[in-house]
C-alpha cells in the first residue's frame, strides 16, 4: 500500500504563486511515476503533469509549461507542484496519483493507469 498526502493549497491572487506537497508513505519502493491531475467544479478531472520517482524525468502539459513545474525531494519522498502566475481558471482541486505499475515511460496520463490517490487539495484563485 502506498498513502499520498497532498497539501499546500489555499486562495491565491491571479498572478500570484502556490507550492503544492504530495509526502508518500508505505511501499513507496513501489512506486514508478507520479502524477498530478486537477479537477474543476463541474469539469471532468484534468491531467497536469508527472515526475518519475527518481525525480530524473518530468513532464507538464503544454497549457500549463511556464508557469507549473513539478519537482521532487528523494530524501522526503515528496513531489511538488510549484504553481506560478495563477490564473482564476487555475480553481480546482488538485490530486496527486501514484502509478505502480510499470510502463517503461513517465508520460501517464491515463488516471485509470493511477495505482493510489491523494484526497486532493483546493486551489482557489480569486482577487
Amino acid at each position: 500500500q502506498v498513502q499520498l498526502q497532498a497539501c499546500g493549497g489555499g486562495l491565491a491572487q491571479p498572478g500570484g504563486s502556490l507550492r503544492l506537497s504530495c509526502a508518500a508513505s508505505g511501499r513507496t519502493f513501489s512506486i514508478y511515476v507520479m502524477g498530478w491531475f486537477r479537477q474543476a467544479p463541474g469539469k471532468e478531472r484534468e491531467f497536469v503533469s508527472t515526475i518519475n520517482w527518481s525525480g530524473g524525468n518530468t513532464y507538464v502539459v503544454d497549457s500549463l509549461k511556464g508557469r507549473f513545474t513539478v519537482s521532487k525531494d528523494n530524501g522526503k519522498n515528496t513531489v511538488y507542484l510549484q504553481m506560478s502566475s495563477l490564473k482564476p481558471e487555475d480553481t480546482a482541486i488538485y490530486y496527486c496519483a501514484a502509478v505502480t505499475t510499470y510502463y517503461g515511460r513517465t508520460y501517464i496520463r491515463e488516471p485509470a493507469k493511477y495505482d493510489y490517490w491523494g484526497q486532493g487539495t483546493k486551489v482557489t484563485v480569486s482577487s
